[in-house]
């Protein structure tokens, strides 16, 4: 079944929910949900979607819309928007950020997000998931993950000992190495804002 019939099913069941059902603010959010598929189809980005949904299926940390090596590039990017996007994410130096813009792109901002580290946290629930594949230095991984045409969303791997998660954001055709040691500055953080008496 190719995307264009999952949308098709999906807008029809989603009529059929709205025909039945029992309150007007129901109707109103299914509605909305029927718009949002007719906005990806007519938007022209319905392969996008599937891709989109691929990554859903594999569990992959979230997806970014653009990398860069340092702020400045990311910064000098922003400015070129005509319409920024808004709560986007972006990797500045294989780092989480976050897009927030004003409605009218006046107001533009890049803010650290804690995605990643979320997401290796899941992954870490019951323990270090096995790598799938060893390396010794972190050259002959590069090696590996760059000679790879379309790697999977996301494959642990293991260099020198230490475990990372190699990802690859098929839709910006990025690839990134993050350590599963960064979930030690997610818990930092949550200790320091605890005896701060703050929330996460």
């Amino acid at each position: 079944m190719t995307i264009f019939d999952q949308i098709l099913e999906a807008q029809e069941l989603l009529g059929k929910n709205r025909e039945n059902a029992q309150s007007p603010e129901e109707k109103k959010w299914l509605l909305l949900a029927s718009e949002a598929l007719w906005f990806v189809w007519r938007n022209g980005q319905s392969y996008e979607f599937e891709s989109y949904l691929k990554d859903v299926d594999a569990n992959a940390p979230h997806r970014v819309i653009a990398a860069f090596n340092t702020r400045d590039e990311a910064d000098a990017w922003l400015r070129t928007q005509s319409k920024p996007p808004d709560l986007a994410l972006v990797l500045i130096a294989d780092e989480y950020h976050v897009v927030l813009s004003s409605r009218d792109g006046t107001r533009c901002s890049l803010v650290p997000a804690p995605d990643l580290e979320y997401h290796l946290e899941e992954m870490m629930r019951d323990g270090l998931p096995p790598a799938g594949v060893t390396f010794n230095t972190r050259e002959e991984a590069d090696i590996w993950f760059n000679g790879q045409a379309e790697p999977p969303a996301q494959t642990v791997i293991q260099i020198g000992g230490e475990h990372y998660l190699a990802v690859y954001y098929r839709n910006i055709n990025h690839r990134a190495l993050f350590p599963f040691s960064r979930v030690e500055r997610l818990h930092e953080r949550r200790k320091r804002r605890a005896e701060e008496g703050l929330g996460e």
